[in-house]
């Protein structure tokens, strides 16, 4: 069957700023939010999982691509959401997590990887071969040829995984892929500085991938899975910093969005968005970045909801309190594998990058089974609701949903309603409902 999300490249040339939203998260919390606001806006859903949180061997998740579908799926049937209009994807297969290997090696296991993904039956397939691995010479970069090589060998055994696939699902949709070298590190830039040195992707370099890649395919006679080739990843110029973002300017990307319009069966994927305004990704989609990826925004707000919950519980019960942002912090300050490198600064500068940072590497700790726990005795504290006059110190837009009987006065409602607010922000840019 052919791809629904094709409807996306149809309506962009078309002239319709239509897009979607990928949501890149593991988090339930995250993940129920997303599907409570698709069935609430009767939209499609797209939600992928990056090569490091899930693979073959089960990523920082423990889970499969498979298992990551098992949980997708149960949290729908759980929210009531119509499972034809759920989207999965997985986001930067390839040599991510293989990188210290040599060629041979890290080449075998990113196309375990990608198939793994295809049988599962991920419809969004993105390959980025853009790292070096252990073989190649640290001194030059890497050339779009050596690139497109690789990419062309893991669409290959992609098409062949989705041979198998077909034979055991006959009406399964055939996967799309995304392209492109120029993607930002998965989880954001690391260090302080990166994001200031932002630059745009030049129209030539985006040309010159494209070509390098269509090349490959066609050399291994990938002309099908060229076909479903529907979009490229570019850098339009936006990244998240600990204190704000690059904000996107079109003036800037100007002669890149031009460029696209040449291309009739590619859009713009446009990775790290969070944190742009809703007007700004507006405006990515009007120009062609018609693909939002969303990950740190989406778990930032999840732990804002919670820390407003913390505030208030130390408010209400003091020392008898979960001390959950303690216990979080001392989680990080434990295991600081997930953020030593982005945070950067004194003891106090970091202290504040772990709480506050829009980089969000706190949501690694989540699953943590201290904060777990923690987390548990907090939200038990609030069974019978938060007090009005805290939830709205604490949370004043869930204190308006709550009188206005829109939501409950619970802790995961609260929570949910939170993290949508962000969704939403997606949902004005996109008009992804119009879609299917």
């Amino acid at each position: 069957m052919k791809n629904p999300l094709k409807q996306i490249v149809k309506a962009q040339k078309a002239g319709k700023a239509l897009g979607i939203y990928s949501c890149c998260s593991a988090n339930e919390y995250v993940i129920e939010a997303v599907l409570r606001k698709g069935k609430e806006e009767d939209s499609c859903v797209l939600i992928e999982s990056t090569a490091n949180q899930v693979d073959q061997f089960g990523g920082y998740t423990g889970m499969t691509p498979a298992d990551f579908k098992q949980f997708v799926l149960k949290k729908a049937d759980e929210v009531g959401f119509d499972a034809s209009k759920l989207f999965l994807g997985g986001d930067h297969l390839g040599p991510l997590t293989f990188a210290n290997e040599n060629e041979t090696e890290a080449m075998k296991k990113s196309k375990d990887l990608i198939q793994a993904y295809v049988k599962a039956g991920f419809s969004k397939i993105h390959i980025d071969t853009s790292m070096k691995v252990a073989d190649d010479d640290p001194n030059t970069r890497l050339s779009d040829e050596t690139i497109a090589r690789r990419g062309a060998i893991l669409a290959q055994a992609a098409e062949k995984a989705f041979e198998e696939y077909k034979q055991a699902h006959p009406n399964a949709i055939e996967p799309v892929y995304v392209i492109g070298s120029e993607v930002p590190i998965p989880g954001g830039q690391q260090g302080t500085e990166a994001a200031s040195e932002m630059e745009v992707t030049k129209p030539e370099d985006f040309q010159a991938t494209l070509k390098a890649f269509q090349n490959a395919f066609l050399q291994r006679g990938l002309d099908q899975a060229w076909n479903n080739v529907i979009g490229i990843v570019v850098q339009p110029g936006v990244e998240e910093k600990d204190a704000g973002c690059v904000e996107y300017d079109r003036k800037k990307a100007e002669k890149l969005c031009q460029a696209i319009q040449a291309y009739d069966q590619i859009v713009f994927e446009g990775h790290s968005t969070d944190y742009q305004t809703k007007i700004k990704l507006r405006e990515l989609v009007e120009d062609g970045v018609a693909i939002l990826k969303v990950g740190p925004a989406l778990t930032f707000a999840m732990r804002e909801a919670l820390f407003a919950l913390a505030f208030a519980e130390e408010e209400l019960f003091g020392a008898q309190g979960s001390h959950w942002m303690d216990v979080l912090d001392q989680a990080m300050l434990d295991d600081s594998k997930y953020w030593e490198k982005h945070y950067i600064g004194t003891p106090e500068q970091t202290r504040i990058q772990r709480k506050y940072s829009f980089s969000d590497r706190s949501r690694y700790y989540m699953p943590d089974a201290r904060v777990q726990a923690a987390e548990t005795v907090m939200l038990a504290h609030f069974k019978d609701g938060v007090p009005l006059n805290l939830l709205s110190q604490f949370m004043p837009r869930q204190y308006t949903a709550v009188r206005e009987g829109r939501i409950k006065n619970e802790p995961k409602e609260l929570i949910l309603n939170y993290i949508q607010h962000t969704i939403d922000e997606y949902l004005y840019a996109t008009y992804q409902k119009e879609l299917f």
